[in-house]
């Protein structure tokens, strides 16, 4: 059928309203360094460094002192990493997870120092790793290719984008990126949401240091689903959002997949009733995915990312701080130990947009300075403490 002038403009008008840019569509060209934290960051941190200005400073003493910054350290690189439920088997899981901890540590020191043996470190050990690694095996393999792969972008960051001393494995590291960790996280999960969530903010950083618009768009496109089905929100309705691959199509489907928690309320999450460390791994991730969105030009805060975050923040600090839970959540008892997850989420929504946050705030400045939970999370008051940029 040929389609008359007028019948084409409509049609053109109903695609374009259909085919819009969507809200995680990557930008035309990727802001760096980018992943999480960003050159405006790095400088406000140095320079309160610096200047011996707290807390910045007595954050930086802290990584500084811990066994991540240590220039004699010897990477130990893995050519299969095996990692069963709960680290049994745990065949390089720490190893790996640390060593990339250690070159996002030593790229932190780099920038503050300008002390090039600490930008030769981070290289050394993703050097070593990008000559070694192959693949993931075991239960755990999507879970801890998804921590290590959300470390190493940030690492890398960094040292490409800041060290002017040449980096002559670079093309290697990123081949080990799209190669090992990118197929594995960018698939997604269905098991409880802080896998998918970790995965997803392995896949952005990594999309964002390969310059891969493709894989952002999924990735982005993964964690607006997922954050949504971790955090309740009131306007949700009756039952939290659900990701549709999981099929949880009835109320004692859900129930049962938010740990037996049949009275939602706005903050409560989906591990809340597991218990906060892994609530705590949810909400980082969260964060950071969000603030790699920020800095790469959308800022998600201003939407229901931002809403879900505050109110998790809010919610799982008022019962971290030692408030009472009531019979109705999780049965009366919690199993607390949050972790050092707020300082991202806090600075964005409480420094930069003015929104109290009362419990938050004080468990954060009760924490700081927060330090590396050991998997994923790294020294965020030294990086995002009270951070305008």
């Amino acid at each position: 059928m040929r389609r008359t002038p007028l019948l084409a403009l409509v049609v053109a008008l109903l695609l374009g309203a259909f085919t819009a840019p969507a809200a995680h569509s990557a930008p035309d060209a990727f802001a760096h360094p980018g992943v999480t934290v960003s050159r405006g960051q790095l400088d406000f941190a140095r320079d309160k460094v610096l200047a011996g200005a707290q807390p910045w400073k007595g954050a930086y003493d802290q990584m500084m002192a811990s066994k991540y910054a240590d220039l004699n350290r010897t990477p130990k690189p893995w050519a299969t990493v095996e990692c069963g439920s709960y680290s049994n088997p745990n065949y390089g899981c720490t190893d790996e997870r640390e060593d990339a901890i250690a070159a996002y540590t030593d790229a932190l020191a780099w920038y503050i120092t300008r002390d090039t043996r600490y930008a030769q470190k981070a290289i050394q050990i993703m050097d070593a790793w990008s000559a070694t690694i192959t693949s993931h095996t075991n239960s755990n393999a999507p879970l801890q290719t998804g921590w290590a792969g959300s470390s190493w972008p940030k690492a890398a960051e960094i040292i490409k984008y800041t060290y002017t001393g040449g980096w002559a494995n670079q093309s290697r590291f990123a081949t080990m990126l799209r190669n090992v960790y990118l197929p594995v996280v960018i698939k997604g999960s269905n098991s409880n949401g802080n896998w998918e969530l970790s995965m997803m903010e392995a896949a952005v950083g990594i999309s964002v240091f390969l310059e891969d618009k493709a894989s952002y768009d999924t990735a982005m496109a993964k964690f607006r689903t997922r954050a949504a089905a971790y955090v309740y929100l009131a306007s949700d309705g009756d039952l939290p959002k659900t990701v549709p691959s999981q099929n949880l199509n009835t109320r004692d489907k859900i129930v049962a997949y938010w740990q037996g928690q049949s009275t939602f309320v706005t903050g409560l999450t989906q591990e809340t009733c597991r218990d906060f460390t892994h609530t705590g791994y949810g909400i980082s991730a969260i964060s950071h995915i969000a603030e790699t969105s920020r800095i790469q030009g959308q800022d998600l805060y201003g939407t229901d990312v931002g809403e879900r975050l505050r109110q998790a923040l809010g919610f799982q600090s008022k019962y971290q701080l030692g408030t009472a839970a009531p019979s109705w959540l999780c049965g009366g008892t919690l199993h607390l130990g949050l972790g050092p997850v707020t300082e991202v989420g806090y600075n964005a929504l409480h420094n930069r947009l003015g929104i109290a946050m009362t419990n938050t705030q004080t468990l954060t400045q009760q924490q700081r300075p927060a330090g590396s939970n050991n998997l994923f999370v790294a020294w965020e008051t030294l990086t995002h403490g009270d951070n305008p940029n």
